[in-house]
């Protein structure tokens, strides 16, 4: 192909040259050869585009149909969710990951449809997506715990939990942290990626709670007239179950005391207030019936000088 400045140099010489009439004939052949060569390449390229055109239209159907199905799935995905225990953010997060995810599927086949090499494709997202992997890999592993915290449920918002020494309630399980709240009325925010790796203690998990305690009296006192004083103090609190029975036993011998271990029932929403009202009762109650509860005592014997 000759190029327009050799065209443009040629035909300036050839017209500054005496006007002959073979001058006038290349200049003519010179602008017919050009105006073939641009036609031919018009012709190819129209040739090209003819050919390509029903190909395009098929990448461009499928990305048009692809992104309303992605559209429609999400939306399924989302209303699926939402009947979960699964918080709004969380929701949102997971319903625009598959949106997301959909999208690249679906400009993949649109791209392999135009012939596009998808192993060069595939090689630059695999490498993209690892480094991202690398960079990001606390981030990561605390979305992954999220995920399985959320979908296996160890605990849901509300429950009483003992996790990474913390006792408290759930207020939030979140994409990256869980949001505790201590009965202090501390927050504390645990990464998801610890969460699934501790061990965890729902006291909320089951609908009732037992409640153990364990009280000293004297080697002098009465043990049979302590059993019967707190059985008499289970007795009357409204709030102990009955099933499964309660139970008062005598549990070990001290050096100075005998414990008595009592383990009563109770709905987890009383638990704290059942546990004060007990050994507030049996204190006062010991105190009633002179049931010595022993505590260190010192004997200091002072000698005169001789």
């Amino acid at each position: 192909m000759t190029e327009p400045y050799s065209l443009t140099e040629e035909a300036t010489e050839l017209l500054t040259e005496e006007p002959t009439a073979d001058t006038a004939n290349e200049v003519i052949g010179s602008i017919q050869e050009s105006v073939e060569q641009t036609s031919g390449l018009l012709s190819d390229a129209m040739g090209y585009a003819r050919k390509a055109l029903p190909l395009v239209v098929i990448a461009l159907f499928i990305l048009v149909v692809g992104i309303l199905i992605s559209k429609l799935i999400a939306k399924i995905v989302g209303k699926a969710v939402s009947k979960s225990n699964v918080n709004g953010a969380a929701k949102s997060f997971l319903v625009s990951l598959i949106k997301i995810i959909l999208y690249i599927a679906v400009i993949i086949m649109a791209l392999s449809v135009l012939k596009v090499p998808m192993s060069s494709i595939i090689t630059i997202l695999g490498a993209a997506g690892l480094a991202v992997s690398l960079a990001l890999q606390s981030c990561l592993s605390n979305l992954s715990g999220g995920f399985i915290i959320l979908f296996t449920k160890p605990f849901t918002a509300g429950d009483i939990i003992e996790l990474d020494e913390s006792v408290g309630t759930v207020r939030d399980i979140g994409i990256f942290y869980t949001k505790l709240v201590t009965f202090d009325n501390k927050t504390v925010f645990i990464p998801n990626g610890k969460v699934t790796e501790a061990k965890i203690v729902n006291y909320t998990e089951t609908p009732t709670r037992r409640i153990d305690l364990s009280f000293d009296i004297s080697y002098s006192a009465d043990f049979d007239k302590a059993r019967e004083t707190v059985l008499g103090i289970i007795a009357e609190e409204k709030l102990i179950l009955k099933t499964p029975e309660p139970i008062v036993r005598m549990s070990s011998h001290n050096n100075s005391s005998i414990s008595i271990d009592v383990l009563v029932w109770v709905n987890n929403g009383d638990y704290l207030t059942e546990r004060y009202n007990m050994t507030e009762a049996v204190k006062a109650a010991f105190d009633e019936n002179g049931i010595e509860i022993p505590f260190p005592q010192l004997d200091i014997h002072v000698k005169d000088k001789v």
